[in-house]
């Protein structure tokens, strides 16, 4: 069969493509796939969210990732750059899609092709940029709350000079 079939509650259907039909797909594929129907698609499916998740999972598990990690692993330099070329392009726009392989980026930079060294490179960074984005983040909303209860009066103005120099140094 193509396609998997889940049935909601009030009777709709949910249609997706087979795991074994996505063998075929290039590469990335089943990542962007994955990562379109997780944030586009999923609130749509109403009761059949939860299998949804669970066989998107097993797509990763089973399909998705088996497969990038045979070509990283492989000897064959072109279809490697290729793989890192896409996935590059994935980890700049999402870089959770594309996090599962990042164990596998530092055997890839000992290999002696500069292409797949300067790619390996560009996807660590793309990760690291999201790691420090999500950090600040964090500390944004952390320093909004201080900010707010310094406002009210709650805390004190050296406890609101110390968290403003912590975001701050971050920040930096």
């Amino acid at each position: 069969m193509d396609i998997k079939v889940f049935k909601t509650k009030d009777g709709r259907v949910v249609q997706l493509i087979d795991k074994e039909k996505m063998q075929e797909w290039p590469i990335e594929l089943p990542l962007i796939f994955i990562e379109y129907i997780k944030t586009r698609q999923m609130e749509s499916y109403g009761s059949a969210k939860k299998e949804v998740e669970v066989y998107l999972d097993e797509i990763l598990n089973e399909v998705a990732i088996p497969r990038l990690i045979s070509v990283l692993k492989g000897d064959n330099n072109e279809e490697i750059v290729l793989a890192l070329t896409r996935i590059e392009e994935i980890s700049r726009k999402n870089p959770e899609m594309a996090k599962p392989i990042s164990k596998y980026l530092d055997d890839l930079l000992k290999k002696n092709n500069k292409e797949i060294s300067k790619l390996t490179q560009t996807i660590s960074n793309n990760f690291t940029k999201a790691d420090r984005k999500k950090e600040l983040s964090k500390k944004r909303k952390i320093m909004r709350d201080k900010e707010k209860l310094f406002l009210e009066g709650k805390i004190n103005s050296n406890e609101y000079a110390k968290a403003r120099k912590e975001y701050l140094t971050l920040k930096d």
